[in-house]
């Protein structure tokens, strides 16, 4: 497997290892050589060596800043890496003026080939957002991806290896999605449930019923009201109905369940306490809602990981997903940490 880092310069680096792909901080780079990649527009590999400048168990220095600047103190703290498992994609994206008919064939006005896919969107919003971010997605399948979309699903092998589970237990915070089998799921949550590091699952991918297993060692599901309705089996047009459904997951064994409602904001659910309501962050224009809920979860785990408030980190999430939508594609449209924090001191 090859081994991705993604640090909060906004950079990310691509080593030789038989590991799977991980993206990291500068401040723990791979001693392996790597390769940059300049994430903003596209994923464009230049060739650079680098060696580590640390060993063994070290984790980077970050300031831990507040929602609210003027409780920001910027005080320094050893903190423990977002880790990502999951997909990495290369996304076709097409401008057109309406969708074509039943055998009409139309011309597109643009189109580009930018870096998508669930699981490297959201390690992609981890490093804009300057928190430390692993990622770790199918090995040896970068051409695959491009030509063939099951490389997500194909490539990993039967059992992760002990390099990959130690990742796993030194994270602050893992964030999982059904683009990958639910087997390595499964694997990674058993892990991080040993060392009592916090899972969040996004139900987005596989049109496929959930292990019961996964469930039972994941902290929080975050689906959208699609993938609420498919996992539980009950409609969830209204809010009314999306409680209820949510009802049905908790008996699942879900103690958690952060629901993306698209215009209408998000909720948490927390068993036995009330829901948590957010709106939208209005946005001043929206050209492409690829990636938003993608950002929305990455954001949500990075606030819950520095510690904020629930209400915090659904205001963050909103936020970051609002500033997400103005610009074109997956991974060109995360957007940085200071961009999040001036939108936020608007609201």
């Amino acid at each position: 497997m090859r081994g991705i880092a993604i640090s909060p310069s906004n950079q990310c680096c691509s080593s030789g290892s038989s590991s799977p792909l991980q993206f990291q901080s500068q401040n723990t780079l791979p001693s392996q050589p790597y390769r940059t990649v300049n994430l903003n527009p596209l994923l464009q590999f230049n060739k650079k060596k680098k060696q580590n400048p640390s060993n063994g168990r070290r984790y980077p220095i970050v300031s831990k800043i507040s929602i609210n600047p003027s409780n920001n103190n910027n005080t320094q703290t050893p903190i423990r890496p977002l880790v990502v498992f999951g997909s990495a994609n290369a996304d076709i994206y097409l401008e057109i003026n309406r969708l074509p008919k039943v055998g009409e064939t139309i011309s597109a006005n643009s189109g580009q080939t930018l870096a998508g896919g669930k699981g490297a969107n959201q390690a992609a919003c981890g490093g804009r957002l300057s928190y430390p971010t692993y990622f770790l997605g199918q090995p040896d399948g970068q051409n695959s991806i491009i030509i063939v979309g099951g490389a997500n699903m194909n490539c990993w092998p039967h059992t992760l290896s002990d390099q990959d589970f130690e990742v796993v237990r030194n994270a602050g915070i893992v964030l999982l999605q059904r683009e990958i089998p639910d087997s390595v799921n499964i694997q990674v949550a058993k892990a991080a449930r040993s060392t009592g590091v916090p899972v969040i699952l996004d139900a987005g991918g596989m049109d496929a019923p959930f292990p019961q297993e996964l469930l039972s060692f994941i902290d929080i599901l975050s689906p959208n009201e699609s993938e609420l309705g498919r996992l539980t089996g009950m409609a969830t047009e209204s809010f009314e109905q999306i409680t209820q459904a949510v009802v049905k997951c908790h008996k699942m064994g879900v103690k958690q369940v952060l629901v993306k409602l698209g215009a209408k904001g998000s909720a948490l659910f927390v068993e036995g306490e009330e829901p948590i309501k957010q709106p939208i962050i209005s946005a001043t224009k929206v050209l492409d809602t690829t990636g938003a809920g993608d950002t929305f979860t990455a954001a949500f785990a990075v606030a819950l990981v520095e510690g904020k408030s629930r209400n915090e980190c659904l205001k963050f999430a909103a936020a970051a997903a609002s500033l997400c939508v103005q610009v074109k594609g997956a991974i060109p449209s995360m957007p940085d940490r200071k961009s999040v924090f001036d939108l936020l001191q608007s609201h």
